[in-house]
């Protein structure tokens, strides 16, 4: 098994855990090779959109500054430290940063004006550690979506893309790497696809306008994309978007977009569709994504040995695996 190819099946992974303290999986992770780790928060925190109070009342400065130092050390150089900090939805740096605007001042201040408190928001959280926003969502959402309800910006494509392009532009002029998400655009799904199967219905048409957001952003030059764990049957009917090699072909060869692909949650359900984590990993990174986003209890080392046995077997590309590994490295080293 070659050492090459280890460190880079485990550079690909960005593992989540709700607290400040790396356990030993992550502490083992980090010293063979990972480049990243996602500070996130509990089921329960993410279903009410907000930090609980004994977080807020806990959580301090000093402690994001100790995991981030911990982390480089652990792996020896650049580490992207990751936070969902989105506009209207969840913000995992509550009161220590800047409050970004709620959804009902977005409509009210210019692009200006949300670039300014982004680029506040993350200049504080840049000071903290923090370099990479798993934000905006940019779905646009037109009917029913209880997987995104409280979270998205506006019912218009046209207000989503005005203010998400004045986010990015904020949020990376202070040095943080900004995600949209969730690519192609989830209009309507029927369930939460972290619980239970869910698709985006409509064909292409009806999907133009969620993916013109994107395009504009790509445009704005936005440095990461997510996309989203539904299956899109107008692309793909068979695949999450986040393991179907149509869906990242359609962002990468038809968008143009050259940077940095992030997976939706592997562990959720919308996405794994009664595989291992370990398979799904494989499947997304055979279908372009460069990061892979899974819980730091999924079995690390597991998944890193079935992407490797995956690159022996042909089923996954030596040079698919080394060059997304790169991709996540320069991407640290850009934002260190």
């Amino acid at each position: 098994m070659s050492s090459d190819l280890v460190k880079a099946a485990y550079a690909v992974l960005l593992p989540a855990f709700s607290g400040l303290q790396l356990d030993d999986a992550v502490t083992g992770f980090l010293r063979r090779g990972g480049v990243s780790i996602l500070l996130g928060e509990t089921r329960e925190e993410y279903l009410a959109r907000a930090m609980s109070a004994e977080r807020q009342a806990t959580e301090t400065a000093e402690h994001f500054h100790a995991i981030a130092e911990q982390a480089a050390q652990l792996a020896g150089g650049p580490v992207l430290i990751a936070v969902d900090q989105e506009l209207g939805g969840i913000q995992r740096l509550h009161h220590l940063v800047p409050a970004l605007p709620t959804s009902t001042q977005l409509g009210g201040l210019s692009a200006d004006d949300i670039e300014k408190r982004a680029f506040e928001t993350a200049k504080v959280a840049r000071s903290l550690g923090v370099n990479l926003f798993l934000a905006p969502i940019v779905d646009v959402v037109t009917g029913a979506n209880p997987w995104l309800e409280g979270r998205t910006l506006s019912t218009d494509a046209a207000e989503v893309a005005r203010i998400s392009r004045a986010f990015v532009a904020g949020v990376q002029r202070a040095g943080v790497i900004a995600t949209a998400k969730h690519f192609p655009g989830h209009h309507t799904t029927e369930s939460d696809p972290a619980i239970a199967e869910a698709h985006v219905p409509g064909s292409l048409d009806v999907l133009q306008a969620g993916i013109d957001v994107f395009r504009a952003l790509i445009a704005a030059k936005v440095q990461a994309i997510m996309p989203g764990p539904a299956v899109v049957p107008a692309i793909d009917p068979d695949q999450s978007a986040s393991t179907s090699p149509a869906v990242i072909s359609m962002l990468r060869d038809a968008l143009g977009f050259a940077g940095l692909i992030i997976s939706d949650d592997l562990d959720a359900v919308s996405i794994s569709r009664g595989n291992s984590v370990a398979a799904t990993a494989v499947a997304s990174l055979v279908a372009g994504a460069h990061l892979l986003l899974l819980s730091s209890e999924a079995g690390l080392d597991e998944v890193v040995r079935t992407i490797v046995a995956a690159v022996e077997t042909g089923e996954l590309r030596a040079e698919v695996l080394l060059s997304a590994a790169q991709k996540v490295r320069d991407a640290a080293k850009a934002v260190a």
